[in-house]
């Protein structure tokens, strides 16, 4: 079963690729119906499908790639939603036996992948609102971060030379994970909204930005019939750019004040290196996100913006997990 789990950890981080490339080449409606494609459950190809799928959907028409990247997310969901069902029932069947091993986490797995495929749906149906859309992101993050620890209470490993003075950060790095998904769920929502071009400058945005801010509009939601490329005004759309980014200050600061403090008091070589490839990540996810402003949010950068983020994630879980579990 481990390798299984280990299996479906790198499905959900591709699940995760596929969802950022589907939304960022603006192909969330795609599909505009779910759980099929224009009536249908592959992407329409022939001119005989295309016609039908026309006639169904009389105010919606076909395009040639949108349709397959919204597919291919599908399938890859569907996929992986196989294979957690399999986790789950392979750890009741070990439960039944009399033998050792999680039932919990695994139920809990199950539940997170059927209520990511109801956000899913209502991502669709509810045309992109960002309420959804950002819940979707946070719901596959949740959803891959459960899978990894999953994997970790399945790893008996111990950690040499390690000492129960270190235990007492680890509080500060479960709440270096808070502040972590909070700044996802900007991102998120900032996405969400097309507002990641809303800035084009650095380290600030264009003129009066403070004095301009619109707190209270950039988190509203405004009535409208479909969400694709925003509804919100460009002052509103400036502020969620601009809570993203303090809020990535305040997050970079904060990891780097942990690393520093966990590597500085720790005398595991282990601990150490967790410490250091948080700040490696740390590093490289802060130079994608200023990439995406100079570079005026670039697909392939946009993308691993994305999965840096997933894998900062899973580096806080691992450190987060070693000193409560294994100290």
């Amino acid at each position: 079963m481990k390798k299984l789990v280990l299996a479906s950890i790198f499905l959900a981080l591709l699940v995760i690729v596929l969802g950022a490339y589907t939304r960022l080449t603006d192909a969330g409606l795609g599909c505009p119906d779910w759980p099929e494609c224009y009536g249908t459950l592959l992407v329409p190809q022939s001119d005989a499908l295309v016609e039908q799928a026309n006639q169904a959907l009389p105010d919606l028409k076909t395009e040639a790639e949108k349709p397959w990247n919204e597919m291919i997310h599908r399938y890859s969901t569907a996929g992986l939603a196989f294979f957690i069902f399999v986790i789950f029932m392979a750890s009741l069947v070990k439960k039944l036996k009399g033998a050792r091993g999680p039932i919990k986490l695994p139920f809990i797995i199950l539940l997170l992948v059927c209520f990511q495929a109801a956000l899913g749906m209502w991502t669709v149906t509810l045309n992109l609102l960002p309420v959804m859309v950002m819940g979707h992101l946070l719901g596959g993050f949740t959803l891959l971060s459960c899978l990894f620890l999953l994997y970790l209470r399945l790893t008996p490993y111990r950690i040499p030379g390690g000492e129960s003075g270190i235990r007492r950060y680890a509080k500060f790095a479960a709440f270096g994970i808070v502040i972590l998904v909070w700044q996802i769920a900007l991102g998120g929502w900032t996405s969400a909204n097309y507002a990641s071009l809303a800035c084009t400058e650095l380290p600030i945005c264009e003129g009066d930005w403070f004095g301009n801010m619109d707190i209270m509009g950039a988190f509203s939601m405004p009535a409208a019939t479909n969400y694709e490329f925003g509804v919100h005004e460009y002052q509103e759309r400036a502020t969620m750019h601009a809570m993203h980014r303090i809020g990535a200050v305040i997050t970079f600061i904060y990891l780097c004040w942990l690393a520093v403090t966990i590597y500085s008091r720790s005398s595991s070589g282990f601990v150490k290196r967790l410490a250091t490839m948080m700040t490696l990540v740390l590093g490289a996810q802060v130079l994608l996100g200023v990439s995406n402003v100079v570079y005026s949010l670039p697909l392939t950068v946009a993308v691993l913006h994305n999965v840096v983020a997933a894998c900062l994630l899973l580096v806080m879980v691992l450190l987060t997990y070693t000193m409560y579990r294994k100290y």
